[in-house]
């Protein structure tokens, strides 16, 4: 790796990590037209770099942040009620990634695998008005419960497999329990940052030693800066887009990316593996 593919990953993961669009399914098109191969490090070096994506977040809803530490001390019953319903929204897929981990890294970490997530999370995109009718709508953050956030962090689940989004999965969950489009953006935001902090501490602590070995401490650094940049301006246009135009321009560009992806396999210009 070299300096211009370490802030190129960092962008693109910054640009999608938090849009519904898959950013670990942009990453491995990135990494594999830039020529870096599918192995532990590239995989770690993918994850690891969400760091500054999550900074990003934390930055940008530092109030609601600040309401939920005050909460984990007893001071912001709010928060600490908000901090209860992440936990239930994060415990489903925690469980299931642990016990799969293996599963996911080895299998699912292709560019085919991806292709078909990002048509069928499309697909899904372009249904969500068809999700939602007949139930309720227009709940915010404060008015949730713990039936809300289960579903919400079931639909997680789904985001296992890259190519999905995680931000896809929570957003549609959130969308289809009921919340208002803020709201859902919102959790799901807030949610990233405790699902993916948790996946960057784990493969840090796991792989860690590795992936410095490859790629070194600088790469990583130049990768989470440019995560964090990209993200912070990502993240705001997400919440202006989706409060006047809703998800439907994702759905159509994940539908013709999966189309474009899966002719360029079909040519051998990009592998498939």
């Amino acid at each position: 790796m070299n300096p211009f593919e370490a802030i190129v990953l960092g962008i693109v993961e910054g640009i999608t990590e938090f849009l519904p669009v898959s950013s670990t399914g942009h990453l491995i098109l990135a990494q594999r037209a830039l020529g870096i191969p599918n192995d532990v490090a590239s995989r770690s070096f993918a994850i690891c770099i969400q760091g500054g994506a999550i900074l990003a977040v934390l930055s940008l809803y530092w109030p609601r942040v600040v309401s939920l530490l005050r909460g984990l001390v007893g001071r912001d019953a709010s928060g600490l009620r908000l901090l209860g319903l992440l936990i239930v929204a994060f415990v489903p897929a925690a469980v299931v990634g642990l016990a799969f981990e293996d599963e996911i890294d080895a299998v699912l970490f292709g560019l085919k695998p991806v292709v078909v997530a990002w048509f069928v999370g499309g697909v899904v995109i372009l249904a969500v008005p068809l999700l939602r009718r007949g139930r309720s709508e227009g709940i915010e953050v404060d008015s949730m419960n713990v039936r809300h956030a289960l579903v919400i962090g079931l639909f997680q689940c789904l985001a296992l497999a890259p190519g999905t989004s995680r931000s896809l999965a929570t957003i549609v969950g959130a969308l289809v329990v009921g919340l208002a489009g803020r709201a859902a953006v919102e959790f799901s935001l807030l949610l990233g940052v405790m699902t993916l902090g948790a996946a960057t501490a784990h493969k840090a602590l796991k792989s860690g030693d590795v992936l410095v070995a490859h790629y070194g401490a600088t790469y990583l650094a130049l990768g989470f800066v440019t995560s964090f940049i990209s993200a912070f301006f990502a993240v705001k246009w997400l919440v202006a887009w989706l409060n006047r135009r809703g998800l439907a321009v994702f759905g159509g560009y994940r539908i013709a990316l999966a189309i474009v992806v899966a002719v360029l396999i079909w040519k051998n210009v990009l592998p498939a593996a």
